[in-house]
């Protein structure tokens, strides 16, 4: 397996800053905290101004397309951001998934609408959906397009949505108006009400084909599974410095609490899992950047270390704040919960290890 660099360019952490900075502007946790209201927040006013203004919606869409023809490294800055931020945006369903099935089955008008921030789209698996699983995808007639989907993610959100259809010929990749005839979205109670999710049922929907989607589909999801490391480094980031400077001044019996010795241990193995997943998490974006042949087994090594950082990160950040941290006041059950949400996308630790081993031939027990 091949390395590349894995440090950040000063382009990347230019893009960070802008990401950072509109995040603060417009995603403090209390105002988050408002997507699990009885009528949540409506955060859309922030995706235009993160697709629009700072152009991140066009990342991965070659510049011919009027995109900014970047690579997954610059997508991870922007996925470690919302990672930090708990973002109720719906870059890694539009910007992510949609965008790169579309392009890997070379749809062109979609995407230009999309990298230009004029459209969201969703592309409709599960979002449990790990690479590699076999797509049932939705049946095509005479009528249209009929089936359903279960908790997709960004659908609700979406103008267009990138649908796989089994056709005659086997997996095909069709767009579809959300507002059309015959589709309807009803949105999910999800444990992380900050990445909605959805159900899609189609009943006779008029579709337009793009091309097959074996692919296509099977691309998106691999470098979904790769980004979604870099918003878990994030979110695991955000809970060790938060929780690192709650201890240096959180006092109890005249001294703060991170001069205990336990709490120091406790603090010295999150900061040394931090450090190893954002290896893992880098890595996995620099071989998807690069088209590298191992990029599979870098995200699927990815994805099996650091999902379980994050949750674990997350869980310290409530413990170690004691009392404040079981609060809904404190920001710290957010990211537990978009924690344990992203310990099952796109497949769980166990199926990536599963999946790892056959990419690495690694002999059954």
């Amino acid at each position: 397996m091949s390395i590349g660099d894995l440090l950040y360019s000063d382009t990347e952490e230019a893009l960070r800053s802008s990401v950072r900075q509109l995040f603060a502007d417009q995603c403090a946790p209390e105002v988050v905290s408002r997507a699990y209201d009885p009528a949540p927040q409506d955060f859309s006013k922030v995706w235009r101004r993160l697709a629009g203004e700072l152009g991140v919606a066009g990342l991965l869409v070659p510049e011919s397309l009027g995109g900014a023809g970047a690579s997954a490294r610059e997508a991870a800055v922007v996925m470690e951001e919302i990672g930090r931020a708990v973002a109720p945006v719906p870059f890694l369903s539009s910007a992510v998934l949609a965008t790169v099935a579309l392009l890997r089955a070379g749809e062109t008008e979609t995407l230009s609408a999309l990298a230009q921030g004029e459209l969201t789209a969703a592309l409709v698996v599960p979002l449990s959906t790990a690479p590699g699983d076999p797509i049932a995808g939705v049946s095509s007639g005479a009528d249209g397009l009929t089936g359903s989907v279960t908790s997709v993610a960004g659908a609700a959100e979406a103008d267009v949505l990138v649908v796989p259809v089994a056709g005659a010929d086997g997996l095909e990749l069709h767009t579809v108006s959300r507002s059309a005839a015959g589709v309807e979205v009803s949105p999910l109670l999800a444990l992380d009400m900050t990445r909605p999710l959805a159900n899609v049922q189609f009943s006779a929907a008029t579709s337009t084909p793009v091309g097959p989607a074996d692919t296509s589909v099977a691309a998106a999801l691999e470098t979904g599974a790769a980004l979604l490391a870099s918003e878990q480094l994030g979110l695991a980031q955000w809970c060790f410095e938060t929780t690192l400077a709650y201890v240096k001044q959180r006092k109890q019996f005249g001294r703060a609490i991170g001069s205990y010795q336990a709490i120091k241990h406790r603090l010295a193995d999150l900061w040394f899992e931090v450090g190893s997943a954002t290896a893992a998490a880098r890595h996995a974006a620099d071989t998807c950047a690069r088209e590298d042949p191992d990029a599979g087994i870098a995200a699927a090594i990815a994805q099996a270390y650091c999902s379980g950082i994050a949750v674990h990160a997350a869980e310290e950040c409530v413990q170690l704040h004691g009392g404040i941290g079981m609060t809904w006041e404190y920001p710290a059950h957010l990211y537990l919960k978009r924690a344990k949400s992203d310990q099952l996308a796109f497949g769980t630790a166990y199926r990536h290890r599963t999946r790892l081993a056959g990419l690495v031939d690694l002999p059954a027990g």
